[in-house]
Order: structure tokens, then sequence, then C-alpha cells
């Protein structure tokens, strides 16, 4: 085994404190990273909030460099860039793999961190830490251009926003509503412009609206203002939801378009829907998660030739918990992102 350093709970803590882990020894397939950036995911905030023993050391969005190869790797050389998201493996052999969505593995994928270890059983210990292990196939060349602190959050954030808007068809003519001005949904909007859609942004508050515009966006529907609402009614193609707490999902789709789609990103919990909100329009609701490696690479290709990146603010990563802290508050524009160095 190799050791490296990084943040972590165990046992009932809430603060993460600076703590050593092992990493495997390189299989023949392996890269070792060292890790320079590591974007910070709400799904941060709910692992340690819910953990109840043994380390956990969260991270799954990250950028870095390769110091190290298997013998088998062809992809990458030592001191490549690349980029790792959420999934780090899968069976690699169901219909879900062998069709690229790798994401919805009918074996369940190995998650970065949290995950079982598809050959040794043990535990994945995430990327708040000086270096990952992974496998070769599971990491990305991060293209020229893309500034590696601002693309980590695009191998999370951005590709869970990014799969739905491609698998329905965004581009130009298409009229796209993003509810939230999040991690999520900042990326999204941004997506949705450099795609070529009508983009509005729904918020509660009118207070995002020159950010929103700022971001690309040509308006804001305030969802606190029922005149709006109405005015906005059966308006949009597709609206992407990405409101992370739970949320009544009849006005967002009463904003879609005859045979529209809401697609719920945000809140992963159960949601109650009338029918007729559905039936009148023929709507769809539907959802996604994180993306398959084809979908991975052509996103990341899309951000290179759009300058696409997520808005972040970069902390030491000794202030993890400064930045957990104002996650939880909501207190960021848009995506923390922790420079490893000071792991050194």
């Amino acid at each position: 085994m190799r050791t490296t350093t990084g943040w972590g709970v165990d046992g009932e803590a809430s603060a993460l404190r600076r703590v050593r882990l092992e990493r495997r020894d390189l299989r023949p397939d392996d890269i070792a990273v060292r890790v320079d950036y590591c974007g910070v995911c709400h799904t941060d905030i709910h692992s340690v909030d819910a953990h109840a023993g043994g380390l956990l050391v969260p991270g799954h969005e990250f950028t870095g460099g390769v110091t190290e190869a298997g013998p088998e790797v062809t992809r990458f050389a030592v001191g490549d860039p690349v980029a790792v998201g959420n999934i780090v493996d899968s069976c690699g052999v169901c219909v879900m793999c062998e069709g690229g969505q790798e994401n919805f593995c009918r074996e369940f994928p190995t998650l970065t961190y949290g995950g079982t270890d598809r050959r040794d059983g043990s535990t994945t210990s995430g990327a708040y830490a000086r270096e990952y292990v992974v496998r070769d196939r599971f990491a990305y060349l991060l293209p020229a251009g893309l500034d590696p602190a601002a693309a980590a959050p695009l191998l999370c954030a951005g590709v869970t926003v990014w799969e739905p808007l491609r698998s329905l068809g965004v581009g130009p003519g298409t009229r796209v509503a993003v509810a939230g001005l999040g991690g999520l949904g900042h990326l999204a909007v941004k997506f949705a412009v450099a795609l070529g859609a009508e983009t509005t942004v729904i918020s509660r508050s009118a207070g995002k609206a020159e950010d929103a515009r700022r971001l690309g966006a040509e308006g804001v529907v305030v969802s606190t203002d029922e005149d709006q609402l109405a005015a906005a009614r059966d308006r949009f193609d597709v609206v992407i939801d990405t409101i992370s707490a739970p949320h009544d999902l009849g006005p967002y789709l009463r904003l879609v378009a005859v045979d529209g789609t809401l697609s719920q990103l945000g809140h992963l919990g159960p949601v109650t829907v009338e029918t007729m909100d559905l039936l009148v329009g023929r709507k769809k609701l539907t959802s996604a998660g994180s993306g398959g490696r084809p979908a991975t690479a052509a996103m990341l290709a899309f951000c290179a030739e759009h300058g696409v990146t997520a808005d972040v603010e970069v902390l030491p990563s000794a202030r993890v918990n400064e930045a957990l802290d104002r996650l939880r508050r909501n207190d960021v524009r848009y995506r923390f992102v922790l420079d490893l160095a000071d792991l050194s």
C-alpha cells in the first residue's frame, strides 16, 4: 500500500481533520494522480452529516496530474493533466455499461468515495487528499485551456446537467428554463446558452437577475411572483430543476410547454406529482445523475471549445470545514474548490 494525506472524519465527528490514508499499489491499468483541485459538492455535506463510523474522506470532482502509470496504461503518461469524477469503476458488461452509461451500471458503479472496490472489497476514499489512485478508463485528459480549478466541478455538477440537456436535444430554437442558480444551476445556464438555447432562470428572488444575465440568460422568472408564473405558463420546452430542497413540482410543470420535459436533478428524494400537471400538455417528468464515460469526454471537449467552466471560490484545503459550513448556508457563488497544495 501507499500512503497520502487528506481531510476526513472518523466515528461520529462532524469536523474534518487532517488524516493519513492508504491508497492501493498501482494495478496494471491504474494511474496515480496528484490531486491539485477538488470541488466541494452538496453530496459531501450529506455524507459527512450522515457518517457514523470508519474513516470517510469526501471529494469526487477533481483535477490534477499523473505521477505514475501501470504497465497496461496507454492513454496517459506521467505529467498529463487529468480530471476524475464521481465514478471510478463499473461492471463493464451490463447493458448500461456496454452502452456507455456506466453511471447507470446494473451492479451500481463504484463511487469515488464511500464505494466498494470491485477487486478487493475495500471502501474507496475520496479526493480531499493529495493523491488518488484510479483505473485509467475512468480518468479523462483535461483539455488545454481549461483552468484546472474551475474545471474540477465539471466532473460532477457539470456532467449532471450536461446529460439531460443533451439527451433532451437542447439547441438553437429550444426554450430552456433553469430553476435554482447554484452549483448545478449556473452550469446548466452556461451549457444551455452555449448550446444555442433561449435560456431563462427561475429564482425565488429578483436579486439573481444580474447574475443570470451575466451567465448568458435572457431573463428571470421570479417563482414567488404569481403574475410572472402565470405569464410564463406553458412557455419552456425544457425545465432543468436544480433545487436541492424538497419542493412542489407543480408550479414548475405548469411552466413546461406541450410535449416538454421537466428534468428534476437537485432533490434526490420522494416527490408527489398531480397527474393533471402531466396530462394537460402531455408533459414529461424525468431525472438524471452523473454521466457515462462518452458523455463526460464529450462534455469536456465542448467546454474547451466554448470556454465553459464553473464559477468558483478557491480555498486552501485547510479551510475545508469553513467551505462546508458556508455551503450549508448557500454562501458561495457558485462552487467551492479546495486547493490541495497545502497537503504537500
